[in-house]
């Protein structure tokens, strides 16, 4: 005992002891209370969590595609990138419990939010009276794929991942009924990868074609998986979409079915590709009847392939393959075909308008 005492005492007249005391408490937390500032959450981060711990106690669904974005700073990259006015009206697919739908509306005149979630619906008008933004906020409270928008300026949006092909079709060749400056969208990093791919890359694909001919697409950013509540399964993208001021002359329909058969086999050179019995019985029921024979099924299938192979080699595209050839190649091909009588759409169903382009929105992409 004695010499335990004597340790201490020894201990308490040594500065070297009390340097180390004093540096061990520096490194200790502050408990709650204390410590001044440090360790506090500020308001907004306080504000942030309160609402972060709201979205995890709402049952959300990785079906719907129902993925909240929660990070502040990314939020306001979104707001920033789109370049909103202050008399603009924006368009939100999806605004979910409303972390982006606040954002806009400190900078926008009005926001239309299309919401088929009405445990959203309510969570949202809650959040928004209670900044005080009611009366600049028009909730749609339905299926944004059967909805009919009012007139916008710009989309601004966290796409639901299982509608962004149709949602995307939708908008941008629907811009004739309703057009608007820009898109700003989150989507999945593999689709929004899809959309931006070039001729030549091995992702290039009739999604880039089909988007490229009415709009130009622009890369923005990549966005991590551990933003959103839930963590979905992969990392996602930020893309601005631009619609072209004017598009080709050509019909859609007749464009659409015509990629359709270029990118089947994308791989593939056209002329192995048009040589296919199967398709080539398709086209000759949609063409021109009268240019061939129909008396004798075997010498007009040999004429029908031999047209088609003699357009596909004035043109140069017999050894050219749908993954190198850009929009320009692609419609200088179809209008050769055009003009030598073959066809790809049945033209005695032909609807040519933009707002048509949802209907086969799935066979669109």
């Amino acid at each position: 005992m004695l010499h335990l005492q004597k340790a201490l005492s020894d201990n308490l007249r040594d500065p070297n002891f009390w340097r180390q005391i004093f540096h061990r408490c520096l490194r200790t937390k502050p408990s709650h209370g204390y410590g001044g500032d440090v360790g506090r959450k500020s308001k907004a981060e306080r504000h942030e969590s309160n609402e972060k711990e709201k979205e995890d106690h709402i049952r959300l669904f990785k079906s719907r595609g129902q993925h909240l974005l929660t990070n502040p700073r990314i939020l306001d990259c979104i707001v920033r990138t789109s370049n909103i006015k202050s008399d603009d009206t924006v368009l939100e697919i999806g605004p979910g419990t409303g972390n982006l739908t606040l954002k806009l509306l400190e900078a926008a005149k009005n926001v239309v939010a299309v919401e088929i979630d009405n445990r959203m619906v309510e969570i949202l008008r809650k959040r928004t009276s209670e900044r005080g933004f009611n009366d600049r906020l028009n909730i749609i409270s339905g299926d944004a794929l059967k909805t009919d928008f009012p007139e916008f300026n710009l989309v601004v949006a966290n796409i639901p991942y299982n509608i962004s092909s149709p949602l995307l079709a939708k908008l941008v060749y629907g811009v004739k009924t309703n057009p608007f400056r820009s898109a700003t969208l989150l989507l999945q990093k593999e689709f929004a990868r899809r959309l931006l791919a070039k001729p030549g890359d091995s992702e290039f694909n009739r999604l880039a074609v089909n988007v490229t001919l009415v709009a130009e697409v622009e890369f923005v950013m990549d966005v991590s998986k551990r933003d959103f509540v839930p963590c979905p399964k992969v990392d996602s993208s930020v893309i601005k979409i631009h619609p072209k001021s004017e598009i080709p002359n050509v019909d859609l329909n007749e464009w659409w079915a015509f990629t359709r058969t270029c990118f089947s086999k994308k791989n593939k050179t056209l002329g192995a590709t048009f040589k296919q019995k199967k398709k080539l019985i398709e086209l000759m029921n949609l063409s021109d009847s009268g240019k061939f024979s129909e008396n004798d099924t075997s010498s007009s299938m040999t004429s029908f392939r031999g047209e088609i192979m003699r357009v596909l080699e004035c043109g140069g595209f017999s050894d050219k393959r749908p993954i190198k050839l850009g929009n320009d190649d692609l419609l200088c091909l179809l209008s050769l075909f055009n003009e030598a009588g073959i066809f790809f759409h049945d033209r005695a169903k032909n609807k040519d308008t933009f707002d048509t382009a949802f209907d086969a929105c799935d066979d669109l992409l």
